[in-house]
């Protein structure tokens, strides 16, 4: 019960997260629930090696599509600034 009460008592205030570099590594366990439960609902029958293999692609084209991104972003932001 105490751990409960723990686990419960956690989200009663927001996590802080910084603007710097390192926050971006909060998006790793996101993108990897995303990609889990994204490929579960969409093969029709999940087999061990086939599934690890797709959802392993695709947490690695998401990492690298928000990555080109936020370096586009970023090389965009320096430009208007300057």
């Amino acid at each position: 019960m105490w751990l409960v009460l723990t686990v419960l008592g956690s989200f009663t205030r927001p996590e802080v997260i910084k603007g710097n570099p390192q926050s971006m590594l909060w998006m790793l366990p996101l993108v990897a629930v995303l990609a889990v439960v994204y490929k579960a609902t969409k093969i029709p029958t999940i087999k061990t090696k086939p599934f690890i293999k797709e959802t392993a692609l695709l947490f690695g084209s998401i990492t690298v599509f928000m990555a080109v991104a936020a370096a586009a972003l970023f090389v965009l932001a320096w430009l208007i600034t300057e």
